[in-house]
C-alpha cells in the first residue's frame, strides 16, 4: 500500500479489533448484533433494489468509529455485511437466494 493513511489505518483497526474482542469474547458476537444475532433475507427482485447502505449499516459504521475503527463508512460496512452473510440480498429469482436463505448464522 502506498497511501500512509490506510497503512495507520490498518494498524489503527487492529487494535480496535482487539479491543472488540476483548470486550464482547469474539469479534462476531459483537458484529452480529446489528442483524439481530441472524441474517437479515431482503426480497430484491432487480438490482435497483440493493440498497447500498441500511439503518443497521449506519449503525455498525458510527459505533464501529465511536470505538477507534477508521475507513468504516456505511457503505463499506453494508458491503462487508453482505460478504460475511448477515444480509441476504440475492435477487428473490437467483438459485442463490433460496439456497443461503435457509443458512443459519454459525456460533
Amino acid at each position: 500500500m502506498r497511501n500512509q493513511l490506510k497503512i495507520r489505518a490498518a494498524v489503527r483497526n487492529a487494535g480496535a479489533f482487539l479491543a472488540v474482542q476483548e470486550e464482547f469474547g469474539s469479534f462476531d458476537r459483537y458484529i452480529w448484533q446489528f442483524v439481530g444475532g441472524s441474517p437479515k433475507r431482503n426480497r430484491p427482485r432487480a438490482p435497483g433494489e440493493v440498497p447500498a447502505r441500511t439503518a443497521e449499516s449506519d449503525a455498525m459504521s458510527k459505533d464501529l468509529a465511536r470505538r477507534g475503527f477508521t475507513f468504516v463508512g456505511s457503505t463499506i460496512c453494508y458491503a462487508f455485511m453482505q460478504a460475511t452473510g448477515m444480509v441476504n440480498d440475492h435477487l428473490v429469482t437467483c438459485f442463490r437466494y433460496r439456497e443461503i436463505g435457509t443458512a443459519k448464522k454459525s456460533d
